[in-house]
């Protein structure tokens, strides 16, 4: 029998309640390090957490600023709705059942569904995306009754971009949309990101687009005290918002109705603008389409229509489209030749119908000539053999390196994104053109055509409407700008657009008074005659065609041509003559003669902008 010794009994239990307690010790160390770390040395940054969790800070976005013409009429603004909307990645069930679901409470057509898909392919599943805007009060009533079967869908108030007059100045109003990953590379650039939380829409075109930053405004917040469930319990403070500044355009709004309800259903640009700033005071671009219809995101059906249409509704044919100028190039080339020293205004030449150059025939467009031509009858009938002989004398390079001075070839710098250059010819430009070696090479035929506007001619209405603003200002170029100033809604201070002059070129100003002699007998007793017959002023101007399909020395008949071969219709203008406050360029395209298709309309405009007289049984309506 074994007897247990009590002092090692005890020594043992001694032990092992040392090692106990040192652990209940460690532990409770640990416990209290811990506590400290959480309660002193993380104190902050744990009751930022805890507040965070418990507050949450709503953004409110601005009141997008109003765009308005110069006499203050109303082109852009915003009005307030309700949306049904839906975060796809807090769906409890498919997008397709909860869509149906919805559809027997609120009126959702097959449309809206399409527009929805869409919205989702460009967005992420995350973000509140509207499947139906502009709730009728009884619909978003019914919805609110039956809430609780939809989480991951609720209505939200919404600001919406409105145009109230639809397409009216489309192209040069722009429209916004909902903000894409370009967009969001726009905003991060500009170092406007914390702006933009909340704000769902940006400007894609025109001047929404090009004042975007401007008319945004600053955002606001809301802080807001949740429940565990996200749920708001009380409002702890605001900040309210300040809506974005608000534009004033150079831009008679009722101008632009005038020349817009002159093109009829014709396509086709116009632009007018004030020689001595360089405000536009018109810019269309024919036909137009609904801006309204991309603000909700725009419908696949709607899309589709305005991208394949042969009428291209989207193309803003006034800074984009790029066309021969014909005959409004003749002035020009008249003036370089007086610049140079090539001609004199009395030197004439004997006009047969038609220019012989090695062994092609260049043809007038008059059979049998027009006798004996000057440089004033020359642009007075615009008489294409002096401007072929004309061309031949000066040589490509000289005539490039004059126009260029004018604009042509170059952007205008006007404040909308997207400007085309159009091209002016020159050895170097086709060098720069062609890759083939023999392509490249500039032949002195070539350079026939380019005296009457034809040949590889290609320029932008904006570019003929700036350089006819220059010569009616004598040679001083203003920067064309359709913003006349920008008002800080806050404090209502005014930034003044000031006109930006460009440069000066340098003209004698005998010969500028030749060639503007000889355009106010254009509208007298010349082309544009008839177009300006019995008008209350003098203006001066010049008519333009240009051919886009060869005959191969056939006459030209419209009716035997295919509508889009049909040559173009140009016209340029300034008026009054002796002071000009205003200068024009008209196209229309597959239009006919200029006289005919594109005078008449720069009628109608220079009318009512002088004289404030309407056209025959016009009334204005389309501006609210």
């Amino acid at each position: 029998m074994e007897f247990r010794n009590p002092q090692e009994d005890l020594e043992r239990f001694n032990h092992r309640l040392t090692i106990a307690g040192g652990f209940v010790l460690i532990a409770f160390a640990l416990l209290f390090a811990r506590f400290f770390w959480l309660q002193v040395i993380g104190h902050e940054q744990f009751l930022a957490r805890a507040e965070s969790n418990r507050i949450s800070m709503v953004p409110i976005v601005p009141n997008r600023g109003l765009i308005v013409d110069r006499n203050g009429l109303l082109l852009a603004r915003n009005y307030s709705a309700y949306t049904l909307e839906i975060v796809p990645a807090r769906l409890q069930a498919s997008l397709e059942s909860v869509i149906d679901a919805l559809s027997e409470v609120v009126d959702i057509q097959a449309k809206d569904r399409k527009r929805f898909k869409k919205l989702l392919e460009e967005t992420k599943n995350f973000d509140s995306l509207p499947i139906r805007t502009r709730l009728t009060d009884e619909e978003v009533a019914r919805f609110i009754v039956q809430r609780y079967r939809f989480p991951g869908v609720d209505i939200k108030a919404r600001l919406f971009r409105q145009y109230p007059s639809g397409a009216f100045a489309s192209h040069l109003m722009g429209y916004i949309s909902r903000i894409n990953n370009n967009d969001e590379g726009t905003i991060e650039q500009r170092a406007q990101t914390a702006n933009y939380r909340g704000t769902e829409h940006f400007g894609k075109t025109g001047l929404e687009q090009r004042y975007e930053f401007d008319l945004h405004g600053i955002t606001g917040f809301e802080q807001v005290e949740v429940d565990a469930g996200g749920r708001a319990v009380r409002l702890l403070s605001r900040t309210s918002p300040t809506a974005g500044n608000n534009l004033t355009l150079t831009v008679d709004a009722r101008l632009q109705e005038i020349a817009e309800k002159a093109f009829g259903d014709r396509r086709g640009a116009l632009i007018a603008i004030e020689p001595a700033t360089g405000g536009i005071l018109a810019l269309v671009s024919l036909p137009n389409y609904d801006p309204n219809l991309f603000v909700d995101g725009i419908s696949p059906q709607d899309w589709n229509e305005l991208n394949t249409s042969t009428e291209k509704p989207m193309v803003n044919r006034a800074l984009n489209g790029a066309y021969p100028p014909g005959s409004t190039f003749k002035p020009y080339m008249a003036l370089a030749a007086l610049e140079l020293g090539k001609r004199k205004p009395e030197q004439a030449i004997s006009d047969p119908g038609f220019f012989v150059f090695g062994n092609h025939i260049f043809n007038d467009d008059k059979k049998g000539g027009h006798g004996r031509v000057d440089m004033h009858k020359a642009i007075v009938e615009s008489c294409d053999t002096y401007f072929y002989i004309l061309a031949n004398d000066l040589g490509i390079d000289n005539i490039s390196s004059f126009m260029r001075q004018f604009g042509f070839g170059s952007r205008t710098g006007i404040d909308v994104e997207g400007e085309s250059e159009g091209i002016l010819p020159s050895q170097a430009w086709k060098k720069k053109r062609f890759k083939k070696p023999d392509m490249q090479k500039w032949y002195a035929g070539e350079t026939i055509s380019i005296g009457i506007g034809q040949g590889y001619n290609t320029y932008t209405p904006i570019q003929l409407a700036q350089a006819m603003a220059t010569l009616a200002n004598n040679g001083v170029m203003y920067r064309p700008h359709l913003v006349q100033f920008i008002t800080d809604t806050a404090t209502g201070k005014k930034t003044f657009i000031e006109p930006q002059p460009l440069k000066t070129i340098p003209l004698k100003q005998e010969n500028i008074d030749v060639i503007k002699k000889a355009m106010v007998d254009v509208n007298i007793s010349g082309t544009g005659a008839r177009a300006f017959a019995g008008a209350g002023y003098v203006s001066a101007g010049k008519t333009g065609t240009s051919q886009l399909y060869s005959l191969k020395g056939e006459k030209y008949v419209a009716g035997k041509v295919k509508e889009e071969l049909r040559d173009h219709a140009l016209f340029i203008a300034f008026a009054p003559a002796e002071q000009p406050t205003i200068a024009l360029a008209v196209l229309v395209e597959n239009g006919g003669f200029g006289a005919q298709a594109a005078a008449p309309i720069a009628r109608q405009v220079l009318d009512y902008y002088l004289l404030n007289k309407l056209p025959a049984g016009m009334s204005f309506g389309e501006i609210p």
